[in-house]
């Protein structure tokens, strides 16, 4: 199929480029480009209803960034880390999102599968079978028993098609929703019970979300843009930065992920570390994204406030100018 020279995939990419570039000299995206281009198509209703009627569950709809995502958290799973228990919600949540390219003639889907060791591999052959592709294979955590690895999936087509072969895919294995358990009874305590979200909140100044007894902080990268097979990469199809918490104001434990360009790394480790904070794994999760992003994946355990500013001090390394030397 002859592509549209103004919306082809290189197009596409040195675009995003050029949008970063600007930003680094102050000059706002909206100023060179314009916003129709920047806009990404909505999925419609029809598409919607299609994807979660594929994939057997609800999901959530961000019309802001035009993406679909369904949370897939390995309930079956009982997870403890150092020795003691979390809950699933704490860091052992997959999920996979669906969104058009910038030209609206495709979509793209990304998905992070919380997996064990075991699952890995026929994962891989069964999505490779399907038409999909892996990005990265990784830890998040250390020290969690059964050990956990993340594996990240894309692909390219229409919304249908994507959620259909994605469906096939984790047909077989305890990520589908059909196989897993549901939730159980809710804690009695919610996150919203357990810590203080307003002083939380102000440190981080961001809202956290409440999901069973643990809180969460996500964080997108609005100060960039970034293209991969030919979308708009943004925090509900994976490019964000998150803290999620659990235990108790005196005592919590904290576990999330940095979204970082390459010359954020070593200040955002270098932050962490003098936190006390440990980092457990640095990677990709992408493939083909412009500019590239890494991601950074860390655990620490202490006074939640203390955990929280760590966490920001973390964020405060984010779009400052490049100083790295070659």
């Amino acid at each position: 199929m002859k592509k549209s020279p103004l919306f082809s995939r290189r197009t596409l990419l040195r675009t995003g480029a050029l949008i970063f570039g600007a930003s680094l000299v102050n000059i706002k995206p909206l100023q060179a480009f314009s916003s129709s281009f920047l806009k990404t198509p909505p999925l419609t209703t029809a598409e919607i209803a299609a994807i979660e009627g594929a994939l057997g569950k609800k999901g959530t709809y961000k019309e802001a960034e035009a993406t679909h995502n369904t949370g897939l958290p390995r309930n079956d799973l009982k997870i403890t880390v150092k020795g003691e228990a979390v809950p699933v919600p704490f860091g052992f949540g997959g999920w996979v999102a669906i969104k058009k390219t910038m030209d609206g003639k495709s979509a793209v889907l990304m998905s992070d599968c919380v997996l064990l060791e075991e699952e890995v591999n026929p994962l891989i052959s069964t999505a490779h079978a399907n038409g999909l592709e892996i990005s990265a294979i990784h830890n998040h955590f250390f020290y969690e028993e059964p050990r956990i690895f993340y594996m990240h999936i894309h692909g390219m087509g229409s919304p249908e098609e994507l959620a259909k072969k994605y469906a096939k895919t984790i047909s077989q294995s305890n990520i589908s929703p059909k196989n897993r358990p549901s939730a159980g009874t809710a804690s009695a305590k919610t996150g919203k019970d357990i810590f203080d979200i307003s002083k939380l909140n102000g440190i981080v100044k961001y809202e956290a979300a409440i999901n069973g007894p643990t809180i969460k902080y996500t964080i997108g990268r609005s100060d960039l843009t970034i293209i991969a097979m030919g979308a708009e990469m943004t925090s509900s199809i994976g490019l964000n930065s998150w803290a999620s918490f659990t235990g108790t104001m005196e005592k919590a434990h904290v576990a999330g992920d940095i979204a970082m360009l390459e010359h954020e790394v070593n200040p955002v480790i270098k932050s962490l570390r003098s936190n006390n904070i440990e980092v457990v794994a640095l990677h990709n999760h992408m493939l083909g994204e412009n500019p590239r992003m890494i991601f950074l994946h860390y655990l620490g355990t202490g006074n939640a406030e203390k955990l929280a500013q760590a966490f920001r001090n973390a964020l405060d390394q984010l779009g400052k100018s490049n100083n790295m030397k070659h």
